[in-house]
C-alpha cells in the first residue's frame, strides 16, 4: 500500500470565504435568467439562486471530503501518524460534518425551491430566498470549527512524510541529540536539519540511498526520551508510528561518548523499550560519534577514515570496519565520515537476507505485455 501523499491535500476556506463564493454565483445565475414576465421571471430567479448557492456549497464540501484520505484506506502507519500529529477522531469527524452540511444544503434548495414554485406574489419569494441564505448560513456556521480543525490539520499534515511500503525502509532511532540526522544526511538524499550543538529534531525526515537500483528509505525520528508512553509529546509519538509500522530494520544509534547528555541509562532502557515495541524487527545498534570513543585506538580509526576517503575514487576497493571491543557493536562517525560505507553495506546484506524473492519474479505493477490479444 503507498503512503498517503499529503502536500495534494486542498486547501480549505473558512465559512465566511465558502459564503461568498457561494452567494456571489447564486447572484451571477439569477442575473442571467431573462423573462419578459415579472412574476416568472423572479420565480426562476430566487429558485436558480437558492439552487447555485446549495449546490456550490455541497459540490466543494463533497470534493474536499473526495480529496482527503479516508481513514479506512490509509496504511497502518499513516493512520497512527495522524492519530499522532491530529487525532483520527477529529479528523473523521470534521470530514462527516462536511458531509453532513454538503447534504442539508442541497435539501434546504429543494424545500424553498418548492415552495417558490407554488408563490404567485414576488415578496414571498424574496422573503422564501432570504430564508434559504439564512439557513444555509445556520447550517455552515454549525461546521466552522471542523473547518478550523481541517484548515489547520492541514498544515500539520503536508509535514508528514511519504513512505512506500513496497520498498525497503530503516528507522534511525535513538535518545534526542545522538546524531541521527547527521547520520541519515551522510547516507542518503534527505537532507535534515543539522546543527553543531544539541538540537533534536522536530519531525520526521525520509531519506533515501540506492543499491543495484533497489531503494532504501531512510527515516529519521525525533530523539525518543525515556519516560512512559502516556508522557510522550506528539513528535515522540509520531517516532513510535514509524517504529511500530514501518521498519524492516531499526537501526539504534547510541552516543557512547556520552556528548549527548542524556547518560547510559535512559538510551539502554530505551532500546529495551524499542526492542518490545518491535519483536519481529530486527534490530541493529550503532555507536556513533567514533572519534570521541576512548576505546578505540587512534591509529585504527585514522586509519579507516584514509579508507573510507579512497572509496570516492575506488569504489571497488577494501570497506573498513571499526567495531566497539567493549560492546561489539559497529562504530562511525557521520561528521568524519568513517563506518558509513561499512553500515550501508550491512544493511544491505540484511535486507537481502530478510527478501524472499524469485529470481524468475517481476516487480509489483511491472508492465507485462499480453500477446494473445
Amino acid at each position: 500500500m503507498v503512503s498517503v501523499v499529503w502536500r495534494n491535500i486542498p486547501t480549505v476556506l473558512s465559512v465566511e470565504e465558502l459564503l461568498d463564493k457561494a452567494f456571489t454565483k447564486a447572484k451571477k445565475a439569477g442575473d442571467a435568467v431573462a423573462d419578459k414576465d415579472r412574476i416568472y421571471r423572479t420565480r426562476k430567479q430566487m429558485i436558480r439562486m437558492i439552487g447555485s448557492a446549495g449546490d456550490t456549497l455541497s459540490a466543494t464540501l463533497l470534493d474536499w471530503v473526495r480529496r482527503w484520505p479516508s481513514i479506512d484506506k490509509m496504511s497502518e502507519f499513516d493512520v497512527a501518524m495522524v492519530e499522532a500529529a491530529v487525532g483520527c477522531d477529529d479528523y473523521r469527524q470534521s470530514l462527516g460534518a462536511c458531509q453532513w452540511a454538503a447534504g442539508k444544503c442541497v435539501e434546504i434548495g429543494h424545500q424553498n425551491s418548492k415552495k417558490i414554485r407554488r408563490m404567485v406574489n414576488i415578496p414571498p419569494m424574496h422573503e422564501s430566498r432570504r430564508e434559504a441564505y439564512g439557513r444555509i448560513c445556520s447550517i455552515m456556521g454549525r461546521i466552522e470549527k471542523n473547518l478550523e480543525f481541517l484548515r489547520d490539520a492541514r498544515d500539520t499534515l503536508r509535514t508528514l512524510p511519504m513512505i512506500d511500503s513496497s520498498e525497503p525502509c530503516l528507522v534511525v532511532a535513538g535518545a534526542p541529540n545522538v546524531g541521527k540526522s547527521a547520520l541519515i544526511s551522510s547516507m542518503s538524499t534527505g537532507k535534515p536539519e543539522i546543527a553543531a550543538y544539541p538540537f533534536t529534531t522536530r519531525q520526521l525526515h525520509v531519506g533515501h540511498f540506492i543499491n543495484r537500483r533497489l531503494k532504501y528509505q531512510l527515516v529519521d525520528t525525533p530523539g525518543l526520551l525515556d519516560r512512559p508512553m502516556e508522557e510522550r509529546n506528539q513528535i515522540e509519538m509520531q517516532a513510535i508510528a514509524a517504529l511500530e509500522h514501518v521498519g524492516d530494520l531499526c537501526l539504534f544509534r547510541l552516543d557512547i561518548s556520552e556528548t549527548s547528555g542524556v547518560g547510559m541509562e535512559a538510551p539502554n532502557n530505551l532500546l529495551d523499550e524499542v526492542a518490545s515495541l518491535l519483536p519481529q524487527t530486527p534490530i541493529l545498534i550503532i555507536d556513533g560519534k567514533g572519534d570521541l570513543i576512548g576505546d578505540i585506538d587512534a591509529d585504527e580509526w585514522d586509519a579507516a577514515c584514509e579508507m573510507e576517503a579512497a572509496l570516492s575514487e575506488n569504489p571497488e576497493g577494501p570497506i573498513p570496519e571499526i567495531r566497539n571491543p567493549a560492546t561489539g557493536h559497529l562504530v562511525i562517525s557521520a561528521t568524519a565520515p568513517a563506518g558509513i560505507e561499512r553500515l550501508r553495506f550491512e544493511i544491505v546484506e540484511r535486507i537481502g537476507q530478510m527478501q524472499e524473492t524469485d529470481p524468475l519474479s517481476l516487480p509489483e505493477h511491472w508492465h507485462v505485455r499480453d500477446d494473445s490479444v
